[in-house]
């Protein structure tokens, strides 16, 4: 069996723990068919029904849901999302992320590729999901954590009373919302809390060099091709220049790279995103945009967590 399907069984199987007579939707592209034939492949040998949704590029971006594609994803008892990703479809993906955690689970695999399928969906969840509960018990609570780089990253902020999510492979329970490839514990900055400077070398897919400046949690400054183009299509949406996520990526098979499903998986690196909080923090918007900041350290209650992108745990 090739290194596709081995994934694919992991995905049905273990990720999403799809049983008998299970509603699974599945919606993907043309350009994931590969991907989506050994999904369907698994959920068919567990005797889930599954209903294939193929997104045409004659009807993208696509922004809003049909209103037949929202009476399947009230039906499903479980969906997974694979369509390329696009900066466009960020309110499409929204609502079905949205729609997964209200109705089922959901999960989402933006820009997934056939390497990044073989090679990071492929793994040992119970080791992810133990490295990611040692490394939220260092952080959860805190009232100050400090993030730093040498390129001149320094933000200082609080996650006191947030929870924490660790994306470790298991979406197997309804209301459940997560990537594959897993790899990241995240949370969201109490908003106000949030200051300083993140010199990034990816933002949404976006590869290259850039300066987002924040003041209390809101977006004050900024400069690069990659976050100029975001902040242009947030437009005079604030809700989208609101700091949203911070994440540490615990997939060590992860890299960087252009794709940020990946790139923000890395081992040891940073990410924090603007808009949408997925419910943890104060801020709903229909924007959510990840911008990585590597080599970082980390520290808390003046104890290194990872010190130039090195974990000390």
């Amino acid at each position: 069996m090739d290194g596709v399907y081995l994934a694919a069984e992991k995905a049905i199987v273990q990720a999403l723990a799809l049983k008998k007579r299970e509603q699974f939707l599945l919606v993907t592209d043309k350009f994931k068919m590969e991907i989506a034939e050994a999904l369907a492949h698994w959920a068919k040998k567990v005797g889930a029904e599954t209903t294939t949704y193929l997104m045409t590029e004659s009807l993208r971006p696509v922004t809003e849901p049909t209103t037949l594609f929202r009476l399947l994803c009230m039906k499903a008892s479980a969906m997974a999302y694979m369509l390329d990703a696009r900066m466009e479809e960020k309110p499409f993906r929204g609502y079905m992320v949205k729609a997964g955690v209200a109705n089922s689970r959901i999960c989402m695999m933006p820009g997934l590729t056939l390497d990044m399928m073989e090679r990071l969906v492929n793994i040992d969840f119970r080791e992810l999901d133990m490295f990611g509960k040692k490394l939220v018990e260092k952080l959860a609570d805190s009232e100050n954590i400090i993030v730093e780089n040498a390129e001149g990253t320094h933000v200082e902020f609080s996650v006191k009373a947030r929870t924490w999510k660790n994306d470790n492979g298991d979406i197997s329970q309804k209301g459940m919302h997560g990537n594959l490839p897993a790899g990241e514990v995240f949370t969201a900055p109490v908003e106000e809390s949030f200051s300083g400077r993140l010199v990034i070398s990816l933002i949404d897919d976006k590869l290259g060099k850039g300066i987002m400046e924040f003041e209390k949690g809101r977006l004050t400054g900024f400069e690069g091709e990659g976050i100029e183009e975001i902040v242009a299509h947030i437009g005079e949406d604030d809700t989208g220049k609101i700091i949203g996520e911070f994440g540490i990526g615990t997939n060590p098979k992860a890299k960087i790279c252009p794709n940020m499903l990946e790139a923000e998986k890395a081992f040891g690196t940073a990410h924090f995103a603007i808009g949408d909080s997925y419910g943890i923090g104060i801020n709903t918007s229909p924007h959510h945009y990840d911008a990585l900041v590597d080599k970082v350290s980390i520290r808390t209650n003046g104890e290194y967590i990872i010190q130039d992108g090195k974990f000390l745990i």
